[in-house]
């Protein structure tokens, strides 16, 4: 939990810079360059984080690395100071945050929407409209299939879940027969 505020702080930081600097779309793309390579690479993040390694030798291979991927001055002070506090291995969570955080500045608002049966693009669109009106935010709508659902479908905004499959409505009306309630 401890790792996860400090993760959102370090996240916080940068995005108010890239406020103030105009740049919080460069640093996104950076961030999220870097923490993927880094998710492919299981190697370079050992060589940079294992601590049996000296850090002067690591923090010259996250150098390399910076010059390579022709980061931006803020991004590589920014990741010069993770290592340098070691927080290096929040990368990834530092990402996340920060995704988040700029979604929020640009208006945007990610979701996920299950059904039972693949969806006509029409019918996703409808859907994307409507929770764009409702949330008053730009939405990108990640579509999936689960048949289990049976029918139905449920949508995950953020912490907010609108689920009106058949096998929610089916397990809740077996649960209320169950109680003696009549349905």
């Amino acid at each position: 939990m401890k790792n996860l505020a400090i993760a959102r702080r370090y996240a916080k930081a940068l995005l108010l810079i890239g406020k103030e600097d105009g740049q919080a779309e460069t640093y996104r793309a950076e961030l999220e360059g870097l923490t993927g390579l880094i998710a492919v690479e299981k190697g370079l993040e050992l060589a940079i984080c294992n601590p049996l390694y000296d850090s002067a030798g690591r923090r010259n291979v996250l150098k390399a690395v910076i010059e390579k991927l022709e980061l931006s001055q803020v991004m590589n002070s920014f990741l010069l100071l993770l290592f340098d506090k070691g927080r290096f291995s929040f990368l990834s969570s530092i990402n996340e945050f920060y995704q988040k955080f700029a979604d929020e500045l640009k208006g945007i608002a990610r979701a996920s929407l299950i059904s039972a049966v693949e969806l006509p693009s029409e019918t996703v669109e409808k859907i994307r409209t409507a929770l764009s009106r409702r949330t008053g935010k730009e939405i990108y709508l990640n579509v999936e299939q689960d048949p289990s659902l049976i029918g139905g479908i449920i949508t995950k905004i953020g912490d907010l879940v609108l689920d009106g499959s058949v096998k929610t409505q089916l397990f809740n009306m077996r649960e209320s027969l169950k109680r003696g309630e009549g349905v």
